[in-house]
């Protein structure tokens, strides 16, 4: 049988720093190469054994998981919260690659999940729509904070309405405070309609699963929160209970 071979990797934007250690714990590969699909899929397939990679949670995490799977027997991606043992000692990228990869081989690591690419759509569609509901939420309160500011209430969605605008305009005496509340208006109006058509592309993709018409059937919940649940659960069977289940969807209490 062959042997396997332990990958930590510390990844940044351009290169990306491992190291490997063999069965028995010696370190026999250590490298800096370019941080390229073309390039980390040579590597990893131009090792002999079976491959066991780990990196760290981050921007990159959920690139690199789908990239290096089909090259290597298996890929863990870590949650760097748990990793203690990289926040002792001395600092440097070939040391946190070493650590890594010693974690790994002793089976230390806490894994993230990074579900399968059938979901990917969705989640990408249901984060886009989530930060524009962030964006406007924000817009509104800087318009409301505006009128606060100069003493004029406005509670309720009143302010917001596009046929009782240019009242509310009016009501600012400085000049550059009623064309500040215009221009935010505008951008108001722009991203309640980015919202909208991220929300019916969200929706659409959300009804290509087979558990949209399963979740519909729950009680109070909606399409949007179906299709938030979808995307962030992906597969409820790597839950151990029903009672993880539900509070990592947000349905339970929680301490």
């Amino acid at each position: 049988m062959q042997k396997i071979l332990y990958l930590g990797m510390d990844v940044h934007t351009d290169c990306v720093v491992i190291a490997a250690l063999a069965e028995d714990g010696k370190l026999v590969l250590e490298t800096v190469i370019e941080n390229k699909a073309d390039t980390l899929r040579r590597f990893i397939r131009g090792l002999a054994g079976r491959v066991h990679v780990t990196l760290e949670e981050g921007t990159q995490a959920a690139w690199l998981y789908d990239l290096l799977r089909p090259c290597a027997e298996r890929v863990v991606v870590c949650d760097p919260r748990q990793n203690k043992l990289l926040g002792s000692g001395s600092k440097s990228d070939r040391i946190d690659a070493r650590k890594l990869a010693h974690l790994l081989r002793a089976g230390l690591l806490k894994a993230v999940y990074h579900g399968e690419r059938g979901t990917r759509p969705l989640k990408e569609l249901v984060g886009c729509y989530e930060y524009l509901v962030e964006d406007t939420t924000r817009v509104m309160n800087r318009l409301k904070a505006l009128f606060r500011g100069r003493g004029l209430r406005c509670g309720g969605r009143d302010v917001y309405r596009a046929d009782r605008r240019e009242e509310w305009l009016a009501k600012l005496d400085d000049r550059g405070a009623r064309a500040r509340a215009g221009y935010l208006y505008r951008e108001l109006d722009y991203l309640l309609e980015l919202r909208r058509e991220s929300c019916r592309q969200m929706l659409a993709e959300s009804r290509r699963h087979s558990a949209h018409d399963i979740l519909r059937r729950v009680p109070e919940l909606g399409r949007i929160r179906v299709a938030q649940i979808i995307a962030t659960v992906e597969n409820p069977r790597r839950f151990r209970t029903k009672r993880q289940f539900w509070a990592y969807c947000g349905l339970a209490v929680v301490t």
